[in-house]
């Protein structure tokens, strides 16, 4: 016996065609890193073109006084869009995790050094 096309069982549910189409579907990527070269950055420049943004990571020796320093940039990395779209979602929830977990992060160098009295 076979049953009709529109019979469902009662806790059934489907989404619209469109809907279903819209979902991506989860893929699992392999990550190879067993050529890659970790860099530190504490400086950061970011500019873009209508095609792509262009992240410049570097190391500033003088934080407390940026206007008078020479920062060597070391990396540039090159994103569509897109993908910097998806970074920015990704980072946005990695550090709304590490300030859940330990505190906010005051990005103001100058808020964070503590002065010693004299």
């Amino acid at each position: 016996m076979s049953a009709k096309k529109d019979d469902k069982p009662a806790d059934e549910t489907t989404e619209p065609a469109a809907e279903q189409a819209a979902a991506p579907a989860q893929q699992q990527v392999k990550v190879n890193d067993s050529n890659v070269t970790a860099s530190y950055a504490n400086f950061c420049r970011v500019s873009s073109t209508p095609e792509e943004l262009i992240l410049d990571l570097g190391l500033n020796p003088q934080p407390l006084d940026p206007a008078n320093t020479e920062i060597s940039v070391g990396q540039r990395i090159i994103l569509n869009h897109y993908t910097a779209k998806r970074l920015l979602s990704a980072l946005s929830m990695a550090l709304q995790r590490h300030e859940q977990a330990f505190g906010v992060l005051e990005t103001d160098i100058r808020k964070r050094v503590v002065r010693q009295q004299t």
